[in-house]
This record gives structure tokens, sequence and C-alpha cells, in this order.
């Protein structure tokens, strides 16, 4: 369902496009406020999850803070339990999941979410953490799935 289009919305759904960083509604806010110091807290979270249920958006559930992501894309997650950043997953988005739970569960699946936690490579550089990155470098679905 369109939404309504209103200058606050604009300027919200800008922020988020201009970030690839999928940042969260405090940094949308400051953001927005930078073009409009008159704007609410309460009018960016509003207009987010608008936005988010309008589907031009997506809203991703971390532990630290709800953050925001332009990709409208099946997709997946990482999130650095140290430093709280979030970044795409470099796996491609298993349908085959959502098929096996519903003829599992007679559920009618729409798509899940996964988050995969742990350690982004500058902090475990940071901490000196040996081979926790293996290489660094990311790894295909083959190597994943062994």
């Amino acid at each position: 369902m369109p939404t309504r289009d209103t200058r606050q919305r604009r300027l919200v759904l800008e922020a988020v496009r201009s970030r690839t960083d999928h940042p969260s509604a405090d940094d949308i806010y400051l953001a927005v406020r930078e073009r409009d110091e008159r704007i609410s807290r309460g009018t960016v979270y509003r207009n987010l999850n608008v936005l988010a249920e309008a589907g031009e958006i997506t809203h991703v559930k971390v532990p630290s803070a709800d953050r925001y992501d332009l990709r409208q894309d099946k997709h997946y997650h990482l999130f650095c339990v140290r430093c709280g950043a979030v970044t795409d997953a470099p796996v491609d988005y298993r349908e085959e999941l959502d098929r096996r739970v519903a003829q599992a569960a007679g559920f009618a699946v729409e798509r899940h979410r996964m988050i995969f936690e742990g350690l982004c490579p500058a902090c475990q550089k940071k901490e000196n953490v040996p081979g926790r990155a293996a290489s660094g470098k990311n790894m295909n679905e083959k190597e994943i799935e062994r």
C-alpha cells in the first residue's frame, strides 16, 4: 500500500538512502535534524515505521538497537557484538528453508530473517583475537556448508 508522501517522510527516506551502514533510528534522526531542526524524534521514528511497513525500507532487528536498510531483497546480516556494526552477510538467502519449514509446520512462510553475531574484522584486530577471521576473505557457499 503506498504511503502518503510528506516532506518529513521524504527527508527520512533520503537519510536512509544516503547511508550504507544500516543506521539506527537515532542516526537517521540526527541526519534529518541537520536539514530540518524542527522535526521531532517521534516524527522520524513514526516515519521509519511507516516506510518499513510500506516496504520502502527494511527494519533490521539486532540486539543493541533497531537498524534500517534500504535493500529490499531477502538477505542476511552480520552484527558485531562489540561495536554494534551491522553489515550484509556475503551469502545467498536460502529459499529452501522457507519451503522446508512451511512443509514441516503447515505454516505459510513468507520469509525468514537471520542475524549472524560475532566480532567484525576491525574489533578482532583491536582485540588481537587470533584465528577468528581465518583470512578475512569472503567464503563461498560450498565453504560455508562444510
